[in-house]
């Protein structure tokens, strides 16, 4: 399996998918609710799996793919399999918030081998292929930072859509990090948060209960961009999709801020 050729092929799937929703962000989007969560889905996200699934399985015809909108195709425990996130952020879309992108990961045996994060607002897409690093649109190598503020991190928060309001533990996390934080952002879009955590534009990522679809590309983005990432309790911490919702609970930050973040939160 050439994984390069894989990149390549979900960038250009990823852009294609971009340009189809950027262009159709400002007309009538068809929302509707999706489950019983509030979350919502529009036509958008249709088109742009649609597009996706089409690139994908023509380039890969014997791959597996597990779609947000569509499920599984083909077999459950195959190789490979790619992860299709076609609109992260459709709740944003909805309200005209634009801080939206598409992911798609790329996984053996259930770990995540190739990420691509695309936005089409910015026109950015990063990338990554598993120990061989990430990199920006323009090919340069993506590379975190460590720039600590006197005034406290920027952190920013996930939480799966089947966790319930009053939960005890999310109350308590959120308040934690909450008192510790110069700001926490939420922003309904993880994979845009896992690139800026890549980037440096934040200190630091916490997610509880991770929905499955987004997080491998994401995670893996930010740990070949030099991003740490543990579970909650400090431990090990695998960016698979599968397992039990609470294994998918992560803390992720630059190796040299990792210690004050889990410090925090176990």
């Amino acid at each position: 399996m050439d994984l390069q050729h894989a990149r390549a092929v979900a960038v250009e799937a990823a852009e294609a998918a971009g340009r189809l929703i950027r262009t159709g962000a400002g007309g009538a989007l068809g929302v509707r609710a999706k489950g019983r969560s509030g979350d919502v889905v529009t036509d958008l996200d249709l088109a742009s799996e649609k597009l996706l699934l089409e690139r994908v399985l023509t380039a890969f015809p014997s791959h597996s793919v597990i779609a947000e909108e569509s499920g599984l195709l083909g077999a459950r425990d195959g190789e490979w399999t790619w992860l299709v996130d076609p609109l992260d952020g459709t709740n944003n879309v909805a309200i005209g918030l634009p801080a939206y992108v598409v992911g798609l990961a790329l996984c053996r045996a259930g770990r995540p081998v190739v990420g691509v994060v695309h936005d089409p607002v910015a026109g950015q897409t990063w990338s990554a292929v598993r120990g061989d690093g990430a990199l920006t649109s323009s090919g340069a190598r993506l590379s975190a930072p460590y720039q600590p503020s006197p005034h406290g991190p920027l952190l920013a928060w996930t939480q799966g859509y089947t966790v319930a309001r009053g939960d005890a533990v999310v109350r308590e996390l959120k308040a934690r990090l909450e008192g510790h934080a110069r700001r926490m952002l939420q922003l309904w879009a993880p994979l845009l948060q896992w690139a800026m955590l890549a980037r440096g534009d934040i200190d630091g990522f916490v997610g509880y209960r991770a929905e499955a679809v987004d997080l491998p590309a994401g995670a893996l983005l930010a740990r070949e961009a030099g991003i740490e990432i543990r579970a909650l309790d400090g431990g090990p911490f695998a960016e698979g999709f599968g397992g039990a919702p609470e294994d998918r609970s992560f803390v992720a930050a630059h190796p040299r801020a990792l210690p004050a973040l889990l410090d925090l939160v176990r």
